[in-house]
Formats: structure tokens, C-alpha cells, sequence
């Protein structure tokens, strides 16, 4: 499919970009008008943290469109792809409001392009352990499968590993990218309003409560009542997407006491992770 871009949309599409991803003033100050145009709703949350369940019902809550903003699934960090947004907020494509879930780190370039389009991102927060022992179980079903790795190779011989092999593997290879999402989004969102940062343990405790914020900071507010009805709609559909166990502290007996302790380590690298680390590494 064409996209009929006008003139400035296509120009601040194929524009280049200064070197650390920002725009030129005219170009920033155009997205940014088109970015107040039209709502959206961004998710940003690392895998295996409610995102499929919460988007499904984010789309239906504000009758919205799933859409891939990211160039293709399975490829590096997931960075918006420029087109794609500009198709939404320029030419109108879908017509009905943007829904994105993306894994994606608040680095520099990014940050630059959430600014120009006013974005206004969502993230969740939940244990390291149990998403990685989440992470362990979809590898046990094609772990080969390109599509499920994230910015890392599994590699040939992962379903020969034994069960502690394959949870050093996640934690040496896999557990720093999550450590650096959550450092790089905690300090961003520090005095940040445009950041919402939700805690996965109060979404089990309170689903309607958790996307009535969500879709409030989005700008298309709803009810409790509303938001419970499209929760209870997308649960009675639960078979046709990929829901985890949703089970707080499972990752305590994945993992060994040595096994823990490189996760505690890794969090230590990063000083604005120290008021969080008890949420990212519960206490046993």
C-alpha cells in the first residue's frame, strides 16, 4: 500500500537526522503538532509483563488498532520505525487510534523521537526472577524460533542444556537488557510526567483500576466500569493469546541462591535503580 504522504511528511520522513537521532527544530516542531493531532497508546514494557493482555484491552477499551510500529518483529531493540508513525498521525492510517506494544529501552534516540511526536509511553515494572523464569518457558516451546529471541542469538545446542544451563544462559545474556530497561526508563521518567510507570504486582490486584490509569494518560480517559468490561472481554478470549502464568514469586524457585546474586550484582551497576531494586529483586 501508497502512503499519500504531503510534502512536509515526506520530508521529515527522508530528512536525515542529527547523529544522535534528534530532529531539526521545524522538523521537531511539525511531529509534534501531528503527534497532538491523533491519541495513542504506547506501551513500552518489557516482555513478559502483562503486555499482551493489557494492549488487547487497551484496543478494545478505546476501540483502537493494533499496530507494529517497529520495522519487523525479531530484530534488534525495538526502535519506532518513522513511516509507520508518520502514516498514522499524517496520512490517517489506521483510522482508529494507534495501540503499540513495544520492548523498548528510553536511550537517547528514542527519547528524541517520544519528544517530537509528544508521546506519552507507559511502562510496567515487575520481578526480575519471575520474568525471566516466564522468558525460560516460552524458550521451551521452538526455542530456536528467531521471533522470540531478543537482542541475543539462542544458540543451537540451548535445548540440549540442562535446566540450571539454560537459567545461566537467560541471566548472563538476557537479564542485562532487561536491567538497562528499567534503569534507562527510571531515569527518564524522573520529574517526567510524559512517563507512566505502572507495578505489575497492583495490576493483579486491581485490572481495571491499572488500565483506567493507563488509558487516562494516554488521553482517551474511561471509566472503572468501562475499563472492567473490556478486561472481561479480552479474558473470556484468553486462548487466542500468549497469557503467562501471571504468578508473583515463581521466579524464587527457578533460580539458584549463586544465580540471584548475578542479578543483584547486575542491578547494582546502576545507581537509579536503588530505591526499585527490592520491586526488581524481592527479598527472599
Amino acid at each position: 500500500m501508497i502512503v499519500p504522504f504531503d510534502i512536509e511528511a515526506a520530508k521529515a520522513a527522508f530528512l536525515p537526522l542529527e547523529v544522535d537521532g534528534s530532529f531539526e527544530p521545524e522538523v521537531a516542531e511539525y511531529l509534534k503538532e501531528l503527534g497532538q493531532s491523533r491519541p495513542s497508546i504506547i506501551l513500552a514494557f518489557p516482555p513478559k509483563c502483562a503486555g499482551t493482555y493489557l494492549r488487547t484491552a487497551a484496543i478494545t477499551a478505546v476501540d483502537g488498532q493494533l499496530v507494529r510500529t517497529v520495522h519487523a518483529q525479531g530484530g534488534r531493540d525495538a526502535c519506532f520505525y518513522l513511516p509507520t508513525l508518520l502514516a498514522y498521525y499524517a496520512a490517517g492510517i489506521p483510522s482508529r487510534p494507534l495501540v503499540t506494544h513495544v520492548h523498548m529501552q528510553a536511550l537517547p534516540a528514542n527519547r528524541h523521537l517520544i519528544e517530537a511526536f509528544d508521546l506519552k509511553p507507559v511502562v510496567m515494572v515487575r520481578s526480575l526472577p519471575d520474568m525471566l523464569a516466564s522468558y525460560l518457558d516460552e524458550l521451551e516451546d521452538q526455542p530456536l524460533r528467531p521471533d522470540k529471541w531478543l537482542n541475543i542469538k539462542v544458540p543451537d545446542t540451548y535445548p540440549e542444556f540442562s535446566d540450571e544451563e539454560k537459567a545461566d544462559f537467560i541471566i548472563d545474556m538476557m537479564a542485562p537488557w532487561y536491567v538497562s530497561f528499567f534503569s534507562t526508563w527510571f531515569d527518564y521518567a524522573v520529574n517526567n510526567p510524559r512517563v507512566l510507570i505502572l507495578e505489575y504486582n497492583e495490576f493483579r490486584d486491581d485490572p481495571a483500576g491499572t488500565l483506567e490509569r493507563l488509558v487516562a494518560h494516554s488521553g482517551q480517559p474511561r471509566s472503572r466500569q468501562h475499563c472492567q468490561a473490556a478486561l472481561d472481554e479480552v479474558w473470556r478470549q484468553r486462548d487466542n493469546f500468549r497469557y503467562n502464568k501471571g504468578v508473583s514469586g515463581r521466579g524464587q524457585r527457578r533460580f539458584t541462591a549463586a544465580q540471584r546474586d548475578r542479578l543483584i550484582r547486575l542491578v547494582s551497576y546502576y545507581p537509579d535503580l536503588e530505591p526499585v531494586k527490592d520491586r526488581l529483586i524481592p527479598p527472599l
